[in-house]
């Protein structure tokens, strides 16, 4: 395989400005499950993050838009629900957010858009936050009045305090709670103390505590003045309540700053950054103080043993490359982290009841969905950034670079941008699909679906290529999508609406020789399987959240599609006259969906218009609801390039099975291969469940992006690497495997890595001080590992759990046969005389998309775009004292 390695592809990660979990204190085991972590970001996105198990998975990211910004997010979490039955239904969640406008937005997760908005006679809001839920009701007034979390309190710029309802399932402005005698107390950051009282850290050098029932200030806490001129005021950028009642408070002198919860006095102050103190997180038993500031450090607080409860410094470490702006506490069982983000526009995840024994981790900024996609036919390369779509050009192959005998190849001459699209609206581009031959371009947004005609004939510069507008149907473009794929013969557009609504196009392109095109489409909605699933069973309080498609594919000659959903679910579609019936090995002629009493909500329906052609309809796979429910969230699902032949007999292949093979691979790293026509593990699936597959893979972080075939190879990367399996070849077996050059002895066990706190792996020296941290060996370098064996896995390892999927599966590999043991007996014994199995390197990295280019006659060649830190722009950062002659 000949790799292009791309840095020349525009993607400018945006700033992290908040972050909030929706459970950051769970308390029993099945809310774990159901916790959230929401980013928000500097270009108006939303990210979704799944914390489970430390995995750590992006599930889902809202667009944002032109001039729009999220710079604040609450969760609301609604009472749980007993059915007294030992079953609990999760209280549903909501997400707010703030953009220092006055208008709060609500989020729907279901949908991937807002799902209302409301404002009120204020100034812009700059910090917002959620009433507290009682655990028992309180008697006012001779009543019991439930204890729900049915208030948001904001603070505005013009200090006033300002009271949302959420009652009802609405969002509305109520009234204003308190108005600032002066505009100079701007309210910059908010927390509840208790129910009827809020903290507000102002601008002025103030802290308030205000009775929300009453609308008057309790008390007012002040600071001061600066400590290096005495005349500017200090603005208190985060306040945090420990469960004891006492108030935290981070300031722009640095310091952070105790407060006695009963008679609001300051008990202590600690100097803990050299400059401004931006975020602050506290532990769920209010026993560690972490907090994030402007000179980029981290700094952790504990109380002393001794009497008076002081608190002090025990670490401190930069982390992030610019300011620490956000950050959040998660805490359930073993996981205790701490995540944080800021203009760097990094994740980082840093442990806090294990800090100074274990590593942090740092989470890409590149997003699990690659934003780049390629016309492979026609050696494009199409990358989209928030509204613009960029199409390159790369003119020749590696074989002809190789072939051309220059001494000194200039690369940068290789590529060649061909044109820019500017996408009208305010809307960043969710999603964008372009077929082989690169005519036929499609852009999603939120609100819109848009198609381009590229016309072209062996282009060499961006004069060559003409883009025309094509008009799509209203019903396909009125609602946008959030995720578009064209299939490989560029007939059928695939479109995902609302983040469940399926709809298929057929695509009719007509051009004129002015350039122009028309398309008449018929537009097809497909149903998917109904599964029962019970309310207590639903994740996270989200309602169907968790049925939202991530994951399309097309077959490779376009006449199967499948989905996979976030709780694991698979879905397929066949084209009429195409489907297969694995019992008898004949074809079947298939009722449509509309007579399916199995569909899910709505039927399939014509929503085109005109005559409806039945040759060209897709149907229900009639295997489709033989597919088991993967065992986590699915990251990747594609179809490999392999056809079977639509005459054949079921025993015309080797293994007893011709059918299309669908991959998907999973968050948990569970590979796994299907059969999709007769809803069977394809035999080599069996043959390997995810113990069996080779260490350096199971123990990988970062989950996988994307798959790029090679005949029976699986080339998956991920941002860090690069694997190459082999479906035609059976694995090593573990006792067989070796590490490098040294093979294990027998009965020796591989070293596993011990269980963390979510973050990374234990440190190498525990509990160091942060300036005896190494950050790397003094005989360490990084090398490339082009080829890694399996080392020896013991069969006591706790990996079972991860093994198995569910009982589907577990009867699935169970029915292997004869034949295929045989097979992979002999796999064993001639694996010397084979190629390789499989293969994995760290070379490249971070990858944000790896892309197939097709050249006829030759072997395969992908476009591997890489976007490292130093090509992304940053803003200033802070350099305290000597730090900037030391930078440089």
């Amino acid at each position: 395989m000949d790799v292009h390695r791309c840095r020349f592809v525009p993607f400018q990660p945006s700033a992290i400005n908040a972050v909030a979990f929706s459970h950051p204190k769970t308390r029993s085991a099945k809310q774990h499950s159901v916790a959230r972590l929401a980013i928000g970001r500097a270009n108006g996105d939303i990210e979704i993050w799944n914390p489970s198990s430390g995995i750590w998975l992006q599930e889902l990211v809202i667009r944002g838009g032109k001039d729009r910004s999220v710079d604040g997010l609450v969760w609301v979490n609604e009472p749980d629900q007993d059915l007294c039955d030992g079953r609990v239904v999760i209280g549903r969640s909501r997400l707010f957010s703030i953009g220092y406008t006055s208008t709060v937005t609500e989020w729907d997760l279901e949908k991937g858009k807002p799902k209302r908005h409301a404002s009120g006679q204020h100034g812009d809001i700059w910090c917002l936050a959620a009433q507290p839920s009682g655990d028992k009701p309180h008697v006012a007034g001779g009543v019991n009045e439930a204890q729900n979390s049915n208030k948001l309190i904001a603070g505005t710029i013009d200090g006033e305090l300002v009271m949302y309802s959420l009652e009802d399932d609405d969002l509305r402005f109520q009234r204003v709670l308190v108005k600032s005698p002066t505009k100079k107390a701007q309210m910059v950051s908010i927390t509840f103390q208790s129910r009827k009282v809020v903290i507000v850290g102002c601008s002025d050098s103030t802290i308030r505590a205000y009775d929300i029932t009453r609308g008057h200030m309790l008390r007012r806490m002040t600071l001061g003045s600066d400590l290096l001129g005495g005349s500017k005021d200090i603005i208190v950028w985060s306040v945090k309540c420990l469960p004891n009642g006492n108030i935290v408070s981070g300031d722009s002198t640095g310091q952070i700053c105790i407060w006695d919860g009963k008679t609001y006095t300051q008990a202590q102050r600690i100097q803990g950054h050299k400059s401004d103190v931006l975020s602050l997180a506290t532990s769920a038993d209010g026993t560690a103080i972490m907090s994030g500031g402007m000179d980029r450090r981290t700094i952790l607080y504990k109380p002393n043993s001794a009497a008076g409860q002081r608190w002090s410094k025990v670490w401190g470490r930069r982390y992030h490359d610019h300011d620490v702006k956000a950050m959040a506490a998660f805490e359930h069982g073993r996981i205790s982290v701490v995540v944080s983000g800021g203009p760097d526009a990094n994740l980082m995840v840093v442990p806090l009841k294990e800090m100074g024994r274990e590593n942090h981790r740092m989470m890409s900024n590149l997003p699990q969905q690659p934003p780049v996609t390629s016309a492979s036919r026609a050696r494009f390369i199409v990358s989209w950034w928030e509204r613009e779509v960029h199409v390159w050009l790369l003119r020749k192959s590696a074989a002809e670079l190789q072939a051309s005998g220059e001494e000194f190849v200039d690369v940068n001459q290789n590529r060649k941008l061909l044109k820019t699209i500017v996408v009208k609206g305010d809307s960043n581009i969710a999603s964008a699909t372009i077929d082989p031959e690169g005519t036929l371009l499609f852009v999603s947004t939120a609100t819109d679906v848009k198609a381009f005609h590229l016309q072209h004939n062996d282009p060499t510069k961006p004069s060559d290529v003409k883009v025309s507008n094509i008009e799509l149907p209203d019903k396909l473009s009125q609602l946008g999508a959030t995720q578009i794929k064209v299939s490989p013969d560029g007939r059928w557009l695939f479109a995902v609406q609302e983040g469940s609504r399926i709809l298929m196009a057929k695509i009719q392109a007509d051009h004129t020789s002015a350039g122009s095109a028309e398309t008449a489409t018929n537009l097809q909605r497909l149903s998917r399987l109904r599964r029962q699933i019970p309310r207590y069973v639903l994740n996270g309080g989200l309602g169907s959240y968790d049925r939202s498609i991530t994951q399309i594919t097309f077959s490779a000659d376009s006449k199967m599609v499948a989905v996979a959903d976030l709780a694991g679910y698979i879905d397929t579609w066949t084209l009429r006259g195409h489907e297969h019936n694995a019992q008898d090995g004949q074809e079947t002629k298939m009722v449509d969906d509309t007579s399916v009493a199995s569909s899910d909500n709505d039927s399939s329906e014509e929503e085109g218009e005109g005559a409806v052609d039945m040759q060209n309809r897709w149907i229900r796979n009639p295997n489709a609801k033989l597919l088991p429910k993967l065992p986590t969230s699915p990251v990747i699902l594609s179809f490999s390039d392999y056809v079977p032949e639509t005459d054949s007999s079921p025993n015309a292949h080797e293994d007893g099975i011709d059918d299309y093979i669908l991959a998907a691979v999973t968050s948990s790293w569970n590979i796994l291969a299907f059969n999709p026509r007769h809803g069977a593990l394809s035999p080599w699936s069996r043959r390997h469940p995810r113990k069996a597959l080779p260490a350096p893979v199971r123990d990988l972080l970062d989950l996988p992006k994307g798959i790029v075939w090679q005949g029976s190879r699986m080339w998956v990367y991920g941002v860090s690497f690069l694997l190459m399996l082999d479906m035609g070849q059976d694995l090593p077996r573990p006792s067989e495997a070796e590490s490098g050059d040294a093979q294990l002895t027998p009965g020796t066990k591989r070293k596993r890595i011990g269980h963390t706190t979510g973050a990374g792996g234990k440190m190498e020296r525990e509990n160091l001080a942060p300036h005896q941290v190494r950050k790397h060996r003094a005989d360490e370098k990084w090398e490339d590992i082009d080829v890694v064996e399996a080392p020896q896995v013991d069969d006591s390892d706790s990996d079972d759990d991860m093994a198995d999927v569910d009982g589907e599966l577990s009867k699935l590999r169970s029915t292997t046969t004869d034949n295929e043991t045989t097979i992979e007996a002999k796999a064993t014994e001639s694996s010397t005389d084979q190629p390789r199995t499989w293969w994995i390197t760290y070379k490249y990295r971070p990858i944000l998309g790896v892309v197939p280019i097709d050249t006829p006659g030759q072997d395969l060649e992908v476009a591997l775009v890489e976007r490292p830190t130093w090509d992304m722009e940053m803003p200033e950062k802070y350099f305290a004292g000597e730090e900037w002659d030391r930078a440089n």
